[in-house]
């Protein structure tokens, strides 16, 4: 357990900066290490140095561009706390399902609320509810410290569940 870091989620959202703050705040605080980790796919990764119009690159030219955007869009925060050796996984694929995997010998795995794909209005996102259930080791949900953590809805579920008041009424 010594050894085992905390597992940070980060896509780049707000949400995620809150979680890369407050896991490398908890990492400072015990001794830990640090894994920030980026799951991605083809669709939301960026375009790697060697895409070119009609050519595909490998998968591995995908996985070394969003390294590198992680840690330079990491790296403000990283440097707030020298203390914390970190660490970067890539794993290719969706996120619930990688972040659950690296949760294997994690002490604690860190997630926002919810992250770049959060449908407005949900309390939890879809990939943080996946691991608070699924994961390995404790999760950590973190909320941001400012603004509303879960934007209005567009419909008063009273008014979705009541079949006597339809919408816009």
């Amino acid at each position: 357990m010594e050894d085992s870091p905390i597992v940070i989620g980060y896509d780049g959202s707000d949400f995620a900066v809150e979680a890369l703050r407050k896991g490398l705040w908890l990492a400072s605080k015990v001794g830990a290490p640090a894994k920030v980790v980026r799951a991605w796919t083809i669709s939301n990764a960026p375009r790697p140095k060697t895409w070119e119009p009609g050519f595909v690159p490998p998968v591995d030219d995908f996985a070394e561009a969003v390294l590198e955007q992680l840690k330079a869009q990491t790296a403000a925060i990283v440097a707030e706390f020298p203390g914390v050796a970190v660490s970067y996984d890539v794993p290719h694929g969706a996120a619930g399902r990688e972040l659950i995997r690296a949760s294997e010998g994690a002490r604690v795995l860190v997630v926002g609320t919810r992250g770049l794909g959060g449908f407005s209005g949900l309390l939890l996102g879809s990939v943080s509810d996946q691991v608070v259930e699924h994961a390995h080791c404790d999760v950590l949900v973190t909320r941001r410290t400012s603004g509303d953590q879960a934007p209005p809805r567009t419909l008063k579920l009273d008014q979705v569940i009541d079949p006597d008041h339809s919408p816009g009424q």
